[in-house]
């Protein structure tokens, strides 16, 4: 395994070797906050500062979203972030719009068996703004002697509240909402956003919403469906992977996954247009993005390297996790979990959410 790192380490070096003795600005990276801005931290910005040939400074400072700020320094020439970590349809808009910078794709890592890193990442890269960060998801779980007998284990048993009885956590938009109805209703994972592209499909997914529509509780912040589970309020609910994984890894607490039907959401770095860091920041970036960084994020939470061979990294080293035990179970992208999952399609969203959006909320004050 040593030759295997140091060979990552080799081709990241190779990568960056254009960049060697140039001189050291402060990187300033726009990002979430909490376990996954520390997890970043801890894999990117320290492993970037504690090495000989490619170290340099990166500071991560915390941000609500969207691109509202970003717009406002490229449009004013005052850029305060170099790296901003955003969402999908993030990444396209503001390419599309001139507020990234394009990046050159041949400096960066490549996988140790040569692939390229664009085609070492599991979904199409979007543009060549981006660079991978993880994938995270929304699932269902419960926690442990919630119910006797059977044990829910499918995304349809979740919305089968006879044989599960008891609340629903959801959350107040529709994002992934509609692709796990439709998978609940016996759509194949493969076909949910050809189903979603007509209007008989979306009907579908609300009369299926409608089955639970009496049982629902809503949820807008991530910590809320893990109370509504703990307390008993809610007997399952969808929540983001990541916050469940970390309640049972860090915590003890006895959750229970439901990897069926989960809805996998991408994010991706990005360098805000007209960065006076525009070298140290690529630099950043490069290593931020090579293999065996992004395998090193796992150490610290349980979203999903974007890079194949990060996972293989990961798989092959176990137990992982910075506190001895493995991690690749609690990962969304590994091809267990993702024997009936689904990517979410930002392009559809992009172009159907508004009005999907709509819906959702008359749905909900119904």
């Amino acid at each position: 395994m040593k030759n295997f790192i140091r060979t990552i380490t080799a081709a990241a070096v190779m990568a960056m070797i254009g960049f060697v003795g140039q001189a050291v600005a402060e990187v300033t990276v726009a990002s979430w906050g909490g376990a996954y801005t520390m997890s970043q931290q801890k894999a990117y910005a320290d492993t970037f500062s504690n090495s000989p040939l490619v170290g340099g400074k990166a500071n991560f400072i915390n941000y609500n979203g969207g691109l509202g700020e970003v717009r406002t320094q490229v449009e004013s020439g005052t850029i305060k972030w170099d790296i901003v970590d955003v969402l999908p349809h993030e990444a396209r808009v503001g390419c599309d719009e001139g507020l990234f910078e394009e990046l050159p794709r041949d400096v960066f890592a490549k996988a140790p068996d040569g692939t390229s890193m664009d085609e070492d990442i599991m979904v199409p890269v979007p543009n060549d703004c981006v660079a991978p960060q993880i994938f995270w998801s929304y699932m269902a779980f419960y926690k442990k002697g919630t119910f006797s007998g059977a044990q829910p284990s499918t995304i349809g048993d979740f919305f089968d509240v006879k044989k599960f009885p008891g609340k629903r956590g959801i959350h107040t938009w529709a994002n992934a909402l509609i692709e796990m109805a439709l998978m609940a209703d016996g759509v194949a994972a493969g076909d949910v956003y050809k189903v979603m592209d007509t209007k008989a499909g979306i009907d579908r997914a609300f009369a299926k919403l409608d089955t639970i529509k009496d049982h629902v509780v809503f949820w807008s912040s991530g910590a809320k469906p893990l109370e509504f589970v703990s307390s008993g309020e809610a007997s399952m609910a969808l929540a983001y992977n990541g916050r469940v994984g970390a309640a049972i890894l860090s915590e003890g607490a006895p959750f229970v996954p439901v990897w069926d039907g989960q809805v996998l959401e991408e994010e991706w770095l990005v360098m805000v247009k007209g960065t006076p860091n525009y070298d140290e920041a690529l630099r950043f970036m490069i290593h931020a993005s090579a293999p065996y960084q992004q395998a090193g994020q796992g150490k610290y939470i349980n979203y999903g390297p974007m890079r194949k061979s990060a996972l293989d990294i990961i798989k092959s080293n176990e137990p992982w996790f910075h506190t001895g035990v493995n991690i690749m179970e609690h990962m969304p992208n590994t091809d267990e979990h993702m024997k009936n999952a689904v990517f979410a399609n930002p392009a559809w969203w992009a172009d159907n959410g508004d009005s999907i959006s709509e819906r959702f909320t008359a749905w909900m004050g119904k």
